[in-house]
Order: C-alpha cells, then sequence, then structure tokens
C-alpha cells in the first residue's frame, strides 16, 4: 500500500490543519457577489473605477461606440486594406443579398437596403473588426417559414412584407435586451453539435429549395420538408426547362470550380468573392442578347431605384399577428445571434484580440431595430462574407462602412442593370453558398469524439430535413437541454485507489495501477450536489458501499470499515443534498461504517455548519486531502481496540 506506514499526526498537527470553516458573510454580500459572478463575469465596470466624472462619460461612450475607441489611432494604410476588403465583400453581398431576400420571399430590393443600413450601425457599436454584416440564408429560409405559416406571400404580399419589418424589430429588441441585461449565456444553450446539425439541415433545406429556380417552376411547395420538396419537384416533371436548368448548372459547376481554386490557393481569395457578382453579369448579359427570359429562363425584372424608405409606420402591432412576428423575431434573433457571435470569436482569435458578447448583442440588436424602421430584414454576420472580409486583409470595421457605400452606389445608379439577371443564377449563387455549411467533417469529429453529440447533431439535421426548420430547433434544443439535465441529475461517481509509492489517490479506471486501502472505500463525486441528484447519489453510494462489502467478503479480505467521500469536485450542495448526506450518515452508523468527508470546499462547509450536520459527522472525520482521511482510517484500523461484537456478526455471516 502507498500509504502503509503512514503516521498518524499528533492531535496539536491535527488542529492546524483541520478542515476550516469560512467566516460568515452578511446575506446582501453574498447575493451581491453571487449576482455580479452570473451577470458580470467580465467586470465590465472594472475601467470605470476611480475615474472622474467626465471620464467616466467618455469611457462610457467609447464602451457603447467602439468607432470612438480606435478611430483616433486610424491611419491610412488601415484605410488602404479596409478599401480593397470592402469593395470585395460588397462583389458578394450584392447578389447574396437579392438572392437571400428571394429566399426570405421578399423583394429582392430588400436585400440590397439590408447591406447598406445595418453595416453602418454596426461598424460604430461592434467589437469584432472582421465581421462582414448582411443577410444570412437560415434566418431567410426561418422567415419565409414562419411567416409562411399565417401569411401567404404571393397572394398578400404587402401585410408579409410588414410582418418581416416587425419581426426585424422584435429580433431587434430580444438581441439588445439580452445584451443590456448580461444574459449572453441563454445562446449558449445552443451547443457546439446543435449549430453544426441545425446549420447542415438549412442548407440541405434551402438547397432542396433552389431546386424551384434551377428547374424553372412557376408553382412550387411552401413547406420546407424533403418529402413535400421531393413531390413538388417529381410531381412537375413536365413544366422543367431545360435552358434554365442547363444555365444553372453552368453557373454552379464555375462558382465551386472557383471556391475549390481559391481553397486550394489562399492568395487568390478574391476569385471566389468575385465569382457570384460575374455570375449574375454574365448571366444578365447573355439573358439581354438571347432575350432567354422569353424562352422560360425566369429574371428578376424591375427594381427600384434609392436609397432605403423609411418603414416605421409598417411596423405591425396589432392581433392577430403580433404573436407570430414576436415569434419570428425571437427564434431568428437567436440563430442569428448565435451564428454572428461564433463567427466573431473565430476570427478574434486568429488576430488575438477580445469579442465581448454583451456588446456584439447590443450592436445587433440596435442594427437591427434600426434596420427594421428603414425596410431592412433581418441581418447579422454570416460566415462567408465575414471570411472573405479576413482573408481580404480588413484592419477593422471600415471595411462595412466601404461595403455600404458601394451597395449605396449601386441603389442609386445601378439596380435598373439587375433588370435581366436570371433567377437561375440567383439558387446558383444560395447553393454553392449553402454546401459550404454542410460540415460533414465536424460531423465525423463529433462521432469520433463524443458519441452523444454526434447524436444531438443528426437529430436536429433530421428534424430540420424531414420535419421543419422550426420543429428541427426544438428537438436540437431539446436535446441539449436533456443532456445538460443528465450531467446534473445523473453525476459521476468514481472509486479512488492509491497511485504506488505516493500519497496521490486517482481513479482506478483511469489508472490501472492504483492498489485499494484495506477496509478502507474511496468514493468521489464529480459534481455539484442538488435536489436533481441528491436521490440518485444516496442509492449510488449505498450501491458502491454493497458492492464493496460482496467483493471483500468474496475474496475474504479485510471487512469494510470506512467509507471517506472525496468532495473536493462539489462545487455547492443545497438542502435536498445535505438531506442527503445526512440520511447516508445515518445508514453508516447502522452498517457500523465510519462516514469519512475529504476536501470539502468553502461554500459546502459553510452550509454544513449552518445545518449542524458538521457536529452529527464529527468535525474530526473531515479531512482537508485524501491522504490525510486514509492516513487516519489506516491509523485507526492498526490502533483501535477489537470490537467482540463486530467480529461475531462477522463471523456469523461468513458462516
Amino acid at each position: 500500500m502507498g500509504n502503509a506506514d503512514y503516521v498518524f499526526p499528533s492531535t496539536n498537527a491535527e488542529c492546524a490543519r483541520r478542515v476550516a470553516i469560512p467566516p460568515p458573510q452578511p446575506f446582501v454580500k453574498s447575493l451581491k457577489y453571487n449576482l455580479k459572478e452570473t451577470f458580470f463575469p467580465d467586470d465590465p465596470l472594472r475601467q470605470f473605477k476611480n475615474q472622474p466624472t467626465s471620464r467616466r462619460f467618455v469611457l462610457g461612450i467609447k464602451y457603447f461606440l467602439p468607432i470612438f475607441d480606435w478611430a483616433p489611432s486610424y491611419t491610412f494604410d488601415f484605410l488602404r486594406s479596409d478599401f480593397i476588403s470592402g469593395i470585395t465583400i460588397a462583389s458578394l453581398a450584392i447578389p447574396q443579398g437579392i438572392s437571400y431576400a428571394k429566399l426570405a420571399n421578399l423583394p429582392p430590393i430588400l436585400g440590397l437596403y439590408s447591406s447598406f443600413i445595418p453595416p453602418l450601425v454596426y461598424a460604430m457599436m461592434g467589437s469584432s473588426r472582421d465581421l462582414a454584416v448582411g443577410t444570412v440564408a437560415v434566418a431567410s429560409l426561418l422567415t419565409a417559414s414562419m411567416l409562411g405559416n399565417e401569411v401567404n406571400a404571393n397572394e398578400n404580399p404587402k401585410l408579409y412584407l410588414h410582418l418581416a419589418f416587425t419581426a426585424t424589430f422584435f429580433a431587434g429588441v430580444f438581441q439588445a435586451s439580452l445584451g443590456l441585461l448580461r444574459l449572453g449565456f441563454i445562446v449558449d444553450f445552443l451547443s457546439h453539435a446543435t449549430i453544426i446539425g441545425f446549420m447542415a439541415g438549412a442548407a440541405t433545406v434551402v438547397i432542396l429549395q433552389q431546386l424551384k429556380g434551377i428547374l424553372g417552376l412557376d408553382h412550387f411547395t411552401h413547406s420546407t420538408d424533403l418529402v413535400s420538396v421531393l413531390r413538388s419537384v417529381f410531381s412537375q416533371t413536365h413544366q422543367w426547362r431545360w435552358e434554365s436548368a442547363i444555365l444553372g448548372f453552368c453557373f454552379l459547376f464555375f462558382l465551386l470550380i472557383t471556391r475549390y481554386f481559391s481553397k486550394r490557393k489562399p492568395r487568390f481569395f478574391w476569385v471566389s468573392a468575385m465569382a457570384p457578382l460575374t455570375s449574375v453579369i454574365l448571366g444578365s448579359i447573355l439573358v439581354y442578347l438571347t432575350h432567354a427570359e422569353k424562352h422560360g429562363v425566369q429574371v428578376i425584372g424591375h427594381l427600384k431605384k434609392g436609397l432605403n424608405p423609411p418603414s416605421f409606420a409598417d411596423l405591425v402591432f396589432v392581433s392577430p399577428y403580433l404573436s407570430t412576428a414576436i415569434k419570428t423575431g425571437i427564434i431568428t434573433g437567436v440563430i442569428a445571434l448565435a451564428e454572428g457571435i461564433a463567427v466573431g470569436r473565430s476570427f478574434a482569435m486568429f488576430k488575438n484580440y477580445h469579442i465581448d458578447g454583451n456588446k456584439e448583442m447590443i450592436a445587433f440588436g440596435t442594427m437591427n431595430i434600426v434596420g427594421s424602421c428603414t425596410s431592412c430584414y433581418l441581418t447579422t454576420g454570416p460566415f462567408s462574407r465575414s471570411a472573405v472580409n479576413f482573408n481580404a486583409g480588413c484592419k477593422t470595421a471600415v471595411s462595412n462602412i466601404v461595403m455600404a457605400l458601394a451597395v449605396m452606389v449601386t441603389l442609386l445608379f445601378l439596380t435598373p442593370l439587375f433588370h435581366y439577371t436570371p433567377l437561375v443564377v440567383l439558387s446558383s449563387i444560395i447553393i454553392s453558398a449553402m454546401l459550404g455549411l454542410i460540415d460533414y467533417e465536424a460531423a465525423i469529429h463529433l462521432w469520433t469524439v463524443d458519441k452523444f453529440d454526434f447524436i444531438v447533431c443528426i437529430s436536429a439535421y433530421a428534424g430540420v430535413v424531414f420535419c421543419s426548420v422550426e420543429i428541427g430547433l426544438v428537438i436540437a434544443v431539446a436535446i441539449s437541454l436533456l443532456r445538460l439535465l443528465l450531467f446534473v441529475a445523473r453525476p459521476k461517481t468514481f472509486i479512488l485507489g492509491n497511485i504506488p509509492n505516493s500519497m496521490i489517490y486517482r481513479n482506478v479506471e483511469q489508472y490501472t495501477n492504483t492498489s485499494s486501502v484495506p477496509g478502507v472505500l474511496i468514493l468521489e463525486i464529480d459534481a455539484p450536489i442538488y435536489f436533481a441528484n441528491a436521490s440518485y447519489l444516496r442509492e449510488r453510494i449505498a450501491r458502491w458501499v454493497d458492492e464493496e462489502e460482496d467483493k471483500l467478503k468474496s475474496s475474504g479480505e479485510t471487512s469494510l470499515q470506512y467509507v471517506i467521500l472525496d468532495m473536493g469536485a462539489v462545487g455547492n450542495i443545497d438542502t435536498s443534498g445535505i438531506g442527503m448526506l445526512e440520511e447516508v450518515k445515518k445508514v453508516m452508523d447502522r452498517r457500523e461504517l465510519k462516514f469519512v468527508l475529504a476536501n470539502p470546499g468553502a461554500e459546502v462547509m459553510k452550509k454544513l455548519n449552518k445545518s449542524k450536520l458538521i457536529e452529527k459527522i464529527g468535525q474530526e472525520w473531515m479531512y482537508l486531502t485524501v491522504g490525510e482521511a486514509v492516513g487516519a482510517c489506516n491509523f485507526m484500523l492498526h490502533t483501535r481496540k477489537p470490537d467482540p461484537l463486530r467480529e461475531e456478526s462477522e463471523a456469523y455471516n461468513k458462516v
């Protein structure tokens, strides 16, 4: 045994190293500390301490408007890099904006409106240097799906448009509220596995929806599930237009080739970035020269010139559509937040700077509130556009301003040039972008590392593809929450053994060379003890004891005398947990076993002291480390007088 020769410390040393009970804290002080740790873990007010009022005002302006923080040190070299990046992402934003607006069943011009005002707002309020703001396919699909269940965009386009503005308004209010109230951790309930599966499923649904444009179909299902889409496609084979299909597949092939080339040759990133706009230009010229619109190739048609008209008066705050707008806004707002913050943090990590999630939520919320009042629908920071911005060498958020100015020029002067843009090119652009969201490598990685995460991912994917986008999201979140509850309700418990020639005790399953201590069972609880897991832990501890006693009886070894509970990983305990420990103590007493605690933390000791459980267990049976607890038990085993009643009972049981 690693501690067979352990000499139990003297009484004075024992008292000196006794587990301490923390001094009592006033309730108000404890509450203040807990609230601070919950809502202000990053201590954002630290910079305001010991500052005069005028300085605090300046710091407050810089906090909510970061542009005033970095603008004074802005240089011409930064402007050159940001200008190139801005023009590059504008070439991607214009065709994508038009495409995603069509995906949301909104007028194509709204895609350009949404690439003008929101980027300007984010440039002033956002903390990411690399995020490129614009519309995204998944939020567009969700908008079309959820609003389409209440209002038909073809039959009542005006009401549908107003509801889209209203949903964007509520998405912005929800996002900004999360940031202001420091509730950003709510978004974390969308786990990485959930987002991978949901995004891949949504991308698959979007690709299937584009079959309408590729095949030139006039009528198509409003459902998004796989069966309905395929039924709609193959029930109209007589209406497939080969001209549209050939054109679509040719442009799709061109887009995929350019993307593959840019991946292989990163310095030519601009090739794939310019490909969508190039496709739009070539497609428009081709249609104009061949009059393909007269042979079944559908085109965008007229796009209104001019900047964003105000739309605050168009917001719908009355029944029966208000609840639909709120629900759509909250769901799309959460998805947009999850994507935008994840993308921003990813690129911030590459450049080694910090992204404040709550400030980002305020920025996203504000730009969507302002956008809803200026004829825009939901925007966030899409990965594809941000990746192009990053690769183009952007230095600050000025690249968003340059992009917005390029879109402004387009709105003022160039919109008539998009009249002959074929819808099939827009479908090809969307399909090309969506293929990048199906991250099969990440799914394989999940399978390799964590099978349960893989199940969450596949469940989200299957729910979106075979049911609907909303149902898929609900399934994914429900499974993620179920796993979270399982972590809480079924915490891990381990038997610890002694690593040879040391006083270290570790999980016997992880360290197979550990040895057990005769007469002593050492258990570790790897989670806080709450009402949700108290009953399970009581039963699990009892089962560990039963199994250990059965093993000792069958092997004829020394009978079990002590049960040591390592509390090092128990960060907190509630009244149900205290009741569980008290019941375990009573069970151990009835079984003539001594119950010992090792390494209880401050919060646990404070509550054990207030509940008088320390007196019942005995503070002499609480130790700073497992090694000390085992040493004390060994000392007692080798020095205590034999118990004739217990030995007689054990002899009787053996017979």
